[in-house]
């Protein structure tokens, strides 16, 4: 059984006020060939289809040629809700639209049916879970004590019809702790929404969406497939693929990536004003058209920098300066926000930075009695 892995289409989406509308046609275009050349039995797509809830109307007209094209594939594809989507406009039409293979999750209600596939191994269960919050769950089981969001995804977990026999598959869209983020996802305060990755031990591979850059979330078959383009310069580094998963007789899985080539890349580059507009430093350069995060070093400002630069980088996003000035600033607002925050505060951001999740009750109420004893009597 082969199925992409897909997640965080954010169709609809600005950066920088740029409209990524063209970059997102491109690569669901792209997206469409690989399905052809890998022949998979269906397409999951794991949360943000939409960059906002009331997506657009070309942003709705784009997803509907996607499934159009993928359903001339005879393709199955399965959808869920994420964080950015509306559910109930997203599932609208689901009870109709299924019987052309279109699997659109519905509203959270507690209860939730696999869509069952079968091969040569038997069946497989693909459960399709949208975003979910504490509060979704609880409304469902007011009776659960529900407090956090791994209480919910293991309630809603446990109420799911699984056969330890047969192979299951879970799409949802949340933040398994310990993934590391990047600028352009939405984060809650001090990690407040992770979720344990102990929760999904029952599934053979769990298709996750929220973050956006590829990853495993604690093993290989929990995984994040990532976004298939770059939607902040702190992704100008990552390499964005849709991930192909096989699954053979139960305990088999595999899991592999292809990579994707956008229209336009997102890029940083940094030098002197002066050096970046020397024709022997742009000419024949095939990034020039990619969208730009330039940093200048000159140490004084340059009048109208970035229209000037945009006649030669056109695609110029972001501009900013990178010297003693810029420097000094930055230093003294760190120090500043350092002074107002407490003992406390400073290690559960440096406990946070060290292990890309936040510190639990338990360490949390440790360190505090620790720090007291330390700063406590005569401060010794």
């Amino acid at each position: 059984m082969k199925l992409i892995h897909l997640s965080d289409l954010h169709l609809g989406k600005r950066v920088n006020e740029f409209s990524m509308m063209e970059d997102q046609k491109y690569i669901l275009e792209e997206i469409l060939k690989i399905a052809l050349e890998e022949r998979p039995e269906g397409v999951i797509i794991a949360g943000d289809v939409y960059d906002r809830p009331v997506p657009p109307a070309e942003a709705v007209e784009l997803f509907d040629e996607f499934l159009f094209r993928l359903s001339e594939q005879r393709l199955k594809v399965f959808i869920i809700s994420g964080n950015h989507d509306s559910p109930e406009r997203l599932a609208f039409g689901s009870r109709l639209i299924s019987g052309s293979g279109v699997y659109l999750a519905p509203v959270y209600t507690g209860r939730v049916e696999p869509v069952v596939l079968r091969d040569e191994y038997g069946p497989v269960k693909i459960f399709l879970l949208p975003f979910l919050k504490p509060v979704h769950v609880k409304r469902c089981f007011p009776e659960e004590e529900i407090g956090s969001y791994t209480d919910a995804l293991q309630k809603a977990v446990e109420e799911l019809p699984l056969c330890p026999k047969e192979r299951n598959v879970l799409v949802t869209h949340q933040f398994v702790a310990g993934a590391g983020r990047c600028d352009s996802e939405e984060l809650s305060l001090g990690g407040s929404d992770a979720v344990d990755v102990s929760v999904f031990d029952p599934f053979d591979y769990v298709a996750l969406g929220h973050l956006h850059n590829p990853q495993k979330a604690g093993k290989e078959t929990v995984r994040y497939c990532g976004t298939p383009l770059k939607y902040s310069f702190s992704e100008a580094a990552h390499g964005k693929s849709v991930t192909v998963v096989e699954l053979g007789e139960k305990g088999s899985v595999s899991v592999r990536t292809v990579p994707l080539h956008p229209l336009h890349d997102m890029k940083e580059i940094r030098g002197s004003y002066e050096a970046l507009t020397l024709r022997d430093y742009y000419e024949g350069k095939a990034w020039r058209e990619d969208y730009l995060h330039i940093t200048l070093t000159d140490e004084e400002d340059i009048p109208d920098a970035v229209r000037k630069l945009q006649v030669i980088y056109p695609n110029l996003m972001k501009l900013d300066y990178d010297n003693r000035r810029t420097r000094t600033r930055s230093e003294l607002i760190r120090e500043t926000e350092a002074e107002k925050k407490t003992p406390l505060e400073l290690l559960e951001e440096f406990y946070e930075k060290q292990n890309n999740q936040a510190m639990s009750e338990t360490q949390r109420a440790f360190a505090s009695e620790l720090i007291e004893k330390i700063w406590g009597g005569d401060g010794t």
